[in-house]
């Protein structure tokens, strides 16, 4: 049972509609596989166009999936009304991202009023194994009285 109570009902439903306005995360392949309240994870499938010169996962893309997956596990707590921007985050890569995908999960430390802190892991899976190849902290804003919409 999650120790949080998200103030939106349709909390998983409003993160799946603004993940799937991302371009992005569609570009890179990426796709939710778990939306928690305070808890999200994305999976990243290996592509040779998602590495670097090495053959292994590309910081950036690391990087991006770990970004959306604390930015989405705050969202889940937002009101209906709100929408989610990253502040800060601070990766530290500590093993080779190498595999078959990446699986990033973003987990509410604490959500306040207008900031939110997130642990962000990314783990490498490969052959069955799994490897934290990455983890971070970042602070989200939320943005009351402003609903999540497309903005161009």
């Amino acid at each position: 049972m999650s120790p949080h109570a998200p103030p939106d009902p349709d909390f998983a439903a409003r993160v799946r509609d603004s993940f799937g306005r991302q371009g992005l995360m569609a570009t890179l392949g990426a796709s939710l596989s778990r939306v928690e309240p305070g808890l999200v994870a994305i999976v990243l499938p290996f592509r040779p166009e998602l590495t670097q010169q090495h053959g292994l996962f590309h910081a950036g893309a690391t990087s991006a999936i770990a970004d959306s997956a604390g930015g989405y596990a705050g969202f889940t707590l937002f009101p209906a009304d709100s929408s989610v921007l990253t502040a800060e985050f601070k990766i530290n890569l500590l093993a080779p991202a190498r595999g078959e995908r990446l699986v990033a999960v973003g987990e509410v430390v604490r959500s306040g009023r207008t900031l939110t802190i997130c642990d962000l892991k990314v783990y490498a899976e490969a052959g069955g194994a799994r490897t934290l190849c990455a983890t971070g902290l970042q602070t989200l804003v939320c943005l009351r009285d402003r609903p999540d919409t497309q903005t161009r």
